[in-house]
């Protein structure tokens, strides 16, 4: 008989949905994830995270296995236009702040497979698929959610309407895609930036043993805007912007798939085609992610172009943010308000991404050849560099909330260097475990700074306090000289990190720690700074 009564039921199984489940199963709650598609989908969506997310996966205990069904991209990202001159070179090669490559491609059915294989072998996981949610209802001190079997296989199936059983939850969240039934009964209203391109997206299996080069690039052809990337590993992936005027439904044949791959050599005699699908890329956002139990994430709370690889990278940073909030309020170590910063920070935060995206698309999506003549002078007179030919956008930082209101560094993401621990050498999280932690720099233990008030209160806030240097005997041995490196040029000599890795805060000196420490137990405890 299926359990009934949850901590947090998550409403989909997708990316977003499995990756909060394990993030709330680690820290020991009771989570049950309904699926209204019996089995996973099969084919490509999303193809990119970064080395943030990559570290978001490490933090599930996923490392290798991600990393098994994953691509690091070897060199740059190039943009080019009709003549192959080269508009725009990122450098996606190495190692990232956070301790993950760059950029990595991947095919979305393998990892939701690596993401549910975990998920499920977990005992406080109950996956519950081929059932939709079709009803959401608030209660004192539960969320009721009303379930029907069904045994949809198509997009086109009518979802049931009649409950056949409920199941409780002190929470819900809703990972479930654009649609979202969740965001409905929430009341939740989508902010709209009217950025409207259908685009064909053709996934495929090259049979050859062609070397693509560069891996991942952009061609800014006004008579055919077209992306060509990785798919993650044996797999590529073409994108071709549909133009005004041509049929969506004669685009999205088979044979029209064809015939556009065919310029790139691509035939049945060298490819298998295994998805081909038109997409309208929009960019919006509800204009609240939390209503009293309910909450969304991922496509549910906002959808933005592909331009910047940032979609699915999003929806797995909301999960990071709202699950050590959530983990807090379930434990009752936190009142419900701290879920109020959820929306208030990630919100600002996705609107960043959004807007990258979007100005990408701008620049990308030119169709008329005497605008893309001016775009293409401007952008080959940069030099191809990033600084100096894209569009400006804002900082990506969190937005007011559980964050220190002050410092260059509140409210953006702490790098991840490598450090030692007696003969044991590296990344920080696996020398730290799971926590906000307290970094000093210093050439001593942590322990030997701090007062035993100081020192009590930390253990209070869940905080756990070490010293990083390159010399003496600090808690952690900065092996390569990153972290004092960051430290010196960012001028503290104290980090407050929370547990999604974003900065809650620094301290230009050791003497500022005790402050630092009391505003973000302070928060812990009103919400927001």
């Amino acid at each position: 008989m299926t359990k009934t009564d949850h901590d947090v039921v998550i409403v989909g199984a997708g990316p977003v949905g499995l990756a909060t489940a394990r993030l709330l199963a680690l820290r020991g709650h009771d989570v049950a994830v309904v699926e209204r598609w019996p089995k996973p989908y099969p084919l490509p969506r999303a193809v990119h995270f970064d080395d943030e997310i990559g570290r978001v996966f490490g933090s599930m205990d996923l490392t290798r296995q991600i990393q098994g069904i994953s691509d690091p991209v070897p060199d740059h990202y190039e943009w080019r236009n009709a003549d192959g001159e080269a508009l725009l070179r990122i450098d996606w090669s190495g190692r990232g702040p956070n301790g993950w490559p760059t950029a990595n491609f991947f095919s979305q059915p393998q990892l939701e497979q690596v993401l549910a294989g975990a998920v499920e072998a977990m005992p406080n996981v109950t996956v519950i698929r081929g059932t939709e949610v079709v009803t959401v209802d608030e209660h004192p001190g539960q969320v009721v959610v009303g379930v029907a079997d069904t045994a949809i296989d198509t997009a086109h199936a009518a979802p049931p309407s009649t409950v056949s059983r409920t199941l409780s939850a002190r929470y819900v969240i809703g990972c479930d895609g654009a649609n979202s039934l969740v965001r409905k009964r929430m009341g939740a209203t989508m902010h709209d930036q009217g950025f409207f391109f259908d685009w064909l997206i053709v996934d495929t299996i090259p049979t050859d043993d062609i070397v693509w080069s560069p891996q991942n690039w952009q061609l800014c052809d006004p008579a055919r805007p077209t992306t060509i990337v990785s798919g993650g590993p044996g797999r590529r992936r073409w994108e071709f912007m549909r133009l005004p005027g041509e049929d969506p439904a004669e685009l999205g044949t088979v044979e029209r798939a064809w015939e556009l791959l065919s310029p790139w050599g691509r035939t049945p005699a060298n490819t298998s085609l295994e998805r081909h699908a038109i997409y309208t890329f929009a960019a919006r956002w509800a204009d609240r992610w939390r209503e009293g139990r309910m909450m969304i994430a991922g496509d549910a709370a906002h959808q933005m172009p592909p331009f910047a690889g940032q979609g699915m990278c999003s929806g797995l940073r909301d999960a990071a943010n709202l699950v050590w909030k959530l983990d807090r309020v379930l434990r009752r170590v936190s009142p419900p308000d701290l879920l109020d910063t959820y929306t208030s920070e990630r919100s600002v935060h996705l609107q960043h991404a959004i807007a990258m995206s979007v100005e990408l698309g701008k620049v990308i999506c030119v169709l008329d050849p005497e605008q893309a003549a001016q775009r293409d002078a401007r952008m080959i007179a940069g030099n191809a560099d990033p600084a100096v030919v894209l569009p400006l956008t804002a900082r990506p930082v969190l937005g007011p909330g559980a964050v220190r209101p002050r410092g260059e560094l509140s409210g953006t993401m702490s790098p991840q260097f490598p450090v030692a621990v007696d003969d044991t050498v590296g990344l920080l999280d696996a020398a730290t475990g799971y926590g906000a932690l307290l970094i000093l720099a210093v050439d001593r233990p942590a322990a030997d700074l701090l007062d035993p008030t100081l020192r009590a209160s930390l253990a209070t806030a869940e905080v756990t306090a070490l010293s990083v240097a390159s010399v003496g005997s600090p808690d952690l041995r900065d092996c390569e000289g990153a972290w004092t490196a960051w430290l010196s040029a960012n001028g503290v000599a104290a980090v407050l990190m929370r547990p999604d890795h974003y900065v809650f805060g620094t301290a230009a000196s050791v003497d500022g720690t005790a402050s630092l420490a009391a505003e973000y137990i302070s928060c812990l405890s009103a919400g927001v700074a």
